[in-house]
């Protein structure tokens, strides 16, 4: 059982991981001439070969529970290479606050379903507090977006983006509980996720070759891509994975919810989207959702809590 110290080292890993990640949509939107396609390929594919090299000592000897559980890592895998493909795609139909805030804020729902109908594990009062909040900040979040100059055809590339937003957030939950799963089986936790991003970027690697025109044609878009790879996909995987030592999928992924709220900052005073001030009052909703999570408190229902029952704080 892990103590407080240690969950809040993991918490902590997970916030500046979430930061770094809140940073992509402005950065690619600097890369305008790159496809999305190729955004996602090239910074989760490069930075998952510098998880599976750095993690190589750790792979070596998780590899006998590795290869015990081939279902697992290979849905894990199939959920880091649809991931970067569908987050970046949304963020390029629906805008970077949008595309962001939906792709990380569906992810908590997606993941305790994984969590409750596969690891069988309940919920807490706490998570289901958060997690209602949290989606009504991201509603009237995506509600507040300004659309002065909205036409037919940008509202359905919208509508698009938020589809394929919802599909980054399913894969995300998906490797997220992959890699807790894997690491509750007694596997590093550096190894759970770099074995799942090595073997999806043996996938997002050859796609180069079809979606990667322009990537190195000039240096902004050689200097946006190169960073996505080395910061928030390898040092913020690095810390995602320390955090899920200690912390269920579902409390991780609702933690992330901090990207979202970062993105859209960033989208704001940076890339220059422009919101109304219900979308301001999702923000701050977002952040209690936030608090919610980080905060040492719990809801107090019951005298005696089941001892047989895992629950997810």
């Amino acid at each position: 059982m892990a103590n407080k110290i240690d969950i809040s080292k993991g918490i902590i890993a997970i916030v500046i991981a979430s930061f770094l990640w809140g940073t992509t949509g402005t950065a690619a939107s600097y890369a305008h001439q790159v496809s999305a396609l190729g955004i996602g390929a090239f910074s989760t594919g490069i930075g998952g070969i510098l998880l599976f090299v750095a993690a190589r000592k750790k792979i070596q000897i998780d590899l006998s529970c590795l290869f015990s559980r081939p279902m697992v890592i290979l849905f894990g895998s199939a959920c880091v290479a649809i991931y970067p493909l569908a987050f970046y795609s949304a963020m390029r139909f629906s805008g970077v606050a949008i595309g962001t805030v939906v792709s990380i804020a569906s992810a908590p729902f997606f993941a305790v379903l994984l969590e409750r109908l596969i690891s069988k594990k309940s919920v807490s009062i706490k998570w289901v507090v958060s997690f209602i909040i949290g989606v009504l900040g991201i509603v009237l979040l995506v509600m507040g977006r300004s659309h002065e100059n909205s036409t037919l055809a940008n509202a359905m590339l919208q509508n698009i983006g938020v589809m394929l937003g919802l599909l980054a957030g399913l894969a995300y939950a998906g490797y997220s509980w992959a890699a807790k799963h894997l690491i509750e089986k007694g596997v590093h936790s550096q190894s759970a996720v770099a074995v799942q991003f090595g073997i999806a970027s043996c996938c997002l690697i050859p796609s180069l070759w079809f979606t990667g025109d322009n990537i190195l044609a000039t240096v902004t878009n050689a200097s946006v891509v190169v960073y996505m790879a080395i910061a928030p996909m390898f040092l913020g995987y690095l810390l995602f994975g320390f955090g899920l030592k200690v912390i269920d999928a579902s409390r991780a992924t609702l933690i992330t919810l901090i990207e979202p709220l970062v993105a859209t900052l960033l989208a704001i005073f940076i890339v220059g989207e422009s919101f109304k001030m219900i979308g301001r009052v999702g923000m701050g909703l977002v952040t209690l959702c936030l608090l919610l999570q980080t905060l040492p408190f719990t809801f107090n229902t019951q005298k005696k809590a089941s001892v047989s029952t895992p629950l997810i704080q």
